[in-house]
């Protein structure tokens, strides 16, 4: 579902995680990130409280953006995201995590975000179209 655009995108930006729970919307940018082998969108969660709690609330809907600021070059994810507490995504995380800031925090766990829709956000012809 990620083409190579989409998944170069993604390694090098920041992403903004979106979410929503009872009418209110809640969006966070988020650096500890990756693309999995199989396509799937990884984020360590490090301080992620509201993010989880909308999860929790709205079945696992979420969307990430990201693009280039230069370019404008962009798109918008749209899926499904499960919480993990162990496995190797984690481990990873917890060690960038606390090298990072000195042992001073660490990743709690991570989300697992399975796309759904992409959708571009690039400015231009092919803007809101699905790939």
């Amino acid at each position: 579902m990620l083409n190579e655009n989409v998944k170069k995108l993604l390694d090098a930006n920041m992403w903004d995680l979106a979410t929503c729970a009872d009418g209110v919307p809640n969006v966070v940018p988020v650096a500890f990130k990756a693309v999995t082998e199989d396509g799937n969108l990884a984020v360590g969660d490090v301080f992620l409280e509201t993010t989880l709690n909308n999860l929790n609330a709205n079945g696992g809907k979420i969307a990430v953006s990201v693009y280039d600021a230069k370019t404008l070059e962009g798109y918008q994810i749209k899926g499904k995201a499960e919480y993990l507490t162990e496995g190797e995504i984690v481990s990873g995380f917890k060690a960038a995590v606390e090298k990072m800031f000195n042992g001073a925090a660490t990743a709690k766990g991570a989300l697992l975000i399975t796309p759904e829709q992409v959708i571009v956000t690039t400015p231009g012809a092919d803007n809101k179209k699905v790939l």
